[in-house]
């Protein structure tokens, strides 16, 4: 295939030069309608290029398959079978494997370190999980994703699910052996979707650990906008082989996706795709380089999360060193204090941050400019954290008190009679919301689960730490919505 061409940019271009005057939306009318002082911030060609997909980059039947066009050369870029573009981001992308995968009803194994977008796709699909638990590293207080073990005994208990979702990357970088795992899902019949939202890069280069598609998965979703150059909500999903049908996932993803898709979004993803086919190897050979300079260079300064710190037996499979774990405790702040001062002393924004980390992503739009900055911020961090509050302790659950019973569906839980009752009262009572510390978004409790002690410590002690917990109706976890009896 021709990956010089980038359909829908080439559409958009097309639909500029020839001067078209639209009747349809959208109603700014590329920008004739819009506020000067809006434009002075956005800027004209944002909206000059906001172009509506039917009638505008395309004809009344889609008949110049402009869309089509792109999604085939992003399939064709990754070594999948198809593509499919997403402006909903991969929290859509994700419900649309799972409403393929399973039916209402239905039973799906599911890794319990999912992202709450997950678990949004569980409540609105009624397919019934079965949660498979991943590895807990006490020393680090963090979960691994589960590996091939965890899987098959998985399996064992529960042999009529319909497949596996899988969480990888983490949100700290650690990743699954995603070709073991295949192995046992496919020597069961079973399909596997992998939620490699933090992957969107790992196509394109084989020094980093291995791309969903080439290790055997059915399905992968990929955020292109996290690790790749798309705009927000930018996500692709792909499927290969044939165990999931492309025209039955085309007619379930239609239920979800929007009917009005940002043109802007189809085309950072169609443009991505060209650069990273064309330049993507090099790009991120620079990357991979700076990163490992980056980390010798913060090592001084931080604790900085390795690959030996990740990588073993009862660990993770692998690590994208991208990915750049600090960890601030011997700073005696938390990773929320750390990220709030970055952000308001340094004007450097880190993503992730929890009771005693900061993580930082090195993408191919870095440069020795911006990871000096970066070094430079931590160098004042830790020059100044002896002023800044001292941590609060985090009530960390033992990994038995991690795995909540789940005693009803998290569809039937959600749409319950269902009632708020003081934290120290819902011990024992089915969780009727999802209740996620954010990011990295993954639900401490979820509709369904029977609330323990441990769980509303960890979630109490968080949240007086400075965890940000927005999914709950109340923020401060004062009380909880739970099923009514």
């Amino acid at each position: 295939m021709d990956h010089s061409r980038a359909p829908v940019l080439e559409a958009i271009e097309n639909f500029r030069r020839r001067g078209h005057l639209p009747f349809i939306p959208p109603g700014h009318k590329q920008g004739r309608g819009v506020d000067q002082r809006v434009l002075d911030v956005l800027g004209p060609d944002v909206f000059a290029s906001d172009i509506i997909v039917l009638n505008g980059l395309d004809d009344r039947e889609m008949s110049n398959e402009v869309i089509s066009n792109a999604e085939d050369l992003m399939a064709d870029a990754v070594g999948a079978d198809r593509a499919y573009f997403s402006t909903c981001g991969s929290s859509l992308s994700v419900k649309s494997c799972i409403i393929t995968v399973a039916r209402p009803g239905e039973r799906l194994l599911v890794s319990r370190n999912a992202h709450k977008s997950v678990v949004a796709g569980l409540i609105i699909s009624g397919v019934h999980p079965v949660w498979v638990h991943p590895r807990w590293d006490p020393e680090w207080e963090w979960a691994y994703p589960p590996g091939p073990d965890e899987v098959v005994t998985a399996c064992e208990r529960a042999p009529d699910t319909r497949g596996l979702l899988l969480i990888t990357p983490t949100d700290y970088g650690t990743c699954a052996d995603i070709a073991a795992i295949a192995d046992v899902c496919h020597e069961r019949d079973k399909t596997l979707i992998v939620d490699e939202a933090w992957g969107a890069h790992l196509p394109f280069h084989d020094g980093l650990p291995a791309w969903a598609m080439d290790a055997g998965a059915d399905l992968c979703v990929t955020s292109v906008h996290k690790m790749g150059a798309g705009i927000e909500q930018s996500s692709v999903y792909h499927l290969q082989g044939d165990r999931v049908a492309p025209e039955v996932l085309a007619m379930r993803a239609d239920l979800l996706n929007t009917t009005s898709p940002s043109a802007l979004v189809y085309a950072c993803l169609d443009g991505w795709r060209r650069q990273m086919y064309e330049h993507g190897h090099e790009l991120l050979d620079r990357a991979i380089d700076l990163v490992h300079e980056t980390r010798a260079r913060l090592g001084p300064l931080v604790r900085v999360v390795s690959r030996e710190d990740v990588v073993g037996d009862g660990k993770a499979f692998d690590h994208d060193p991208l990915k750049i774990v600090m960890d601030v405790r011997e700073l005696g702040i938390s990773g929320y204090t750390a990220a709030e001062w970055l952000r308001d002393n340094q004007r450097v924004d880190v993503g992730l941050s929890d009771h005693r980390r900061i993580a930082a992503q090195i993408t191919i739009a870095d440069d020795d400019e911006t990871v000096s900055r970066l070094v430079d911020a931590i160098a004042a961090l830790a020059k100044e954290a002896e002023n800044l509050p001292r941590a609060r302790h985090v009530e960390i659950p033992d990994p038995g008190e991690l795995e909540l019973d789940q005693a009803m569906p998290p569809r039937d839980a959600f749409f319950a009679l269902a009632e708020h009752v003081d934290a120290a009262d819902a011990v024992g009572r089915i969780c009727a919301e999802t209740i996620s510390p954010y990011p990295p978004g993954v639900p401490a409790a979820l509709p369904g689960e029977v609330i323990t002690q441990p769980v509303i410590d960890y979630l109490r002690s968080g949240r007086e730490a400075g965890m940000y917990i927005p999914d709950p109706t109340d923020v401060d976890v004062q009380k909880i919505r739970v099923v009514k009896r």
